[in-house]
């Protein structure tokens, strides 16, 4: 799972200001109890006292048994106080731990990683931010989702050319598109090509697909074909090195990601340069067995004429193939 880098600095930086939150808590929760049983900060500083000393014996020149009565002495010691303390803190309402600073996911003591892996809150901080960051990109509304998807604005009559009328085309994509997003990575289906004319709810469905992906814990990049053909551009050209270092960190994000949705393919001016880096983007992700999603005005048989047949047979063999095909759903808005 790879998430991108503004992503994950924001969801790291969320997390450090719920830790911060916490211990400020705590500290003013112990200051206040201080002050009602001045006792409790004396034992405190007694108990640390004891941590400090069995520290300087082990670290001492002279060896020291565990078992000497030096240390047996300041266990003793430290247990006694241990439970004058937990009296103190009863006696004043509050439990023994109350103010130990315990973090909000053990399992990884709210740093965010746990046995070298991401920590599920981590995930899901990441999930939030990156549901945000795509909200604000594709400008997502409450509507943009598959429960609130309305099938009755495209045509129900028969569409030229076509075995089935705009709509129950549609219904035939969005089962496809809500099966490949509530069942992501495991629908039968990895990769898929949304195909068609402008105005036919190819960027609306793919930012349903985008948001419930996000939702369900995985990374999801959404970028247009120009974008990703300008990133690989400045990787191999750009001399400048802030300009490089991200232009290598977007490429990574292309390739690393759990889903790709590159929009607008065909679009671009057409290069050796954009071929070589649409090759090594799809051919990538299909070897790491990454899924994406391509949305293209082009036929695949426009795509056969326009790219490489390497790259042509990849997306021909590898991804399924959805057409939307009806009235401009823009232009019928606007009669």
């Amino acid at each position: 799972m790879s998430y991108e880098p503004n992503v994950m600095r924001t969801a790291l930086a969320r997390l450090e200001r719920r830790r911060d939150q916490r211990e400020r808590r705590r500290w003013q929760l112990e200051q206040e109890l201080y002050a009602k049983q001045p006792r409790l900060k004396a034992v405190d500083a007694a108990l640390r006292g004891t941590m400090a000393d069995l520290a300087l014996l082990a670290t001492g020149k002279k060896p020291v048994s565990a078992d000497g009565p030096e240390i047996a002495a300041i266990r003793a010691r430290n247990l006694e106080l241990q439970q004058e303390r937990a009296h103190l803190l009863g006696g004043l309402g509050y439990g023994p731990d109350a103010l130990d600073g315990a973090p909000a996911c053990p399992r990884c003591g709210d740093t965010g990683w746990a046995e070298g892996k991401m920590c599920a809150c981590l995930k899901e901080l990441c999930a939030q931010e990156q549901l945000n960051a795509l909200t604000a990109l594709l400008n997502l509304t409450d509507e943009q989702d598959f429960d609130r998807l309305r099938l009755d604005v495209y045509s129900d009559q028969p569409w030229q050319g076509q075995g089935r009328s705009p709509r129950e085309n549609m219904r035939r994509i969005v089962a496809v598109c809500e099966g490949f997003a509530r069942q992501f990575p495991d629908y039968p289906l990895k990769n898929l090509l949304f195909s068609g004319g402008t105005g036919l709810g190819k960027t609306f469905l793919s930012g349903c697909v985008a948001r419930e992906v996000s939702r369900r814990g995985y990374s999801v990049v959404y970028d247009t074909a120009i974008h990703l053909f300008a990133a690989f551009e400045a990787r191999r050209f750009s001399r400048d090195a802030g300009e490089g270092r991200q232009a290598r960190d977007d490429a990574r994000r292309y390739l690393g990601c759990d889903l790709l949705i590159l929009d607008d393919l065909g679009s671009e001016f057409t290069s050796p340069l954009c071929q070589s880096a649409l090759y090594e983007v799809v051919n990538g992700r299909l070897q790491a067995g990454r899924h994406t999603i391509i949305s293209t005005n082009l036929s695949i048989e426009q795509v056969a004429q326009r790219y490489s047949p390497q790259l042509t047979s990849r997306i021909g063999g590898m991804y399924r193939e959805l057409t939307f095909y009806g009235d401009d759903l823009r232009m019928t808005a606007l009669a």
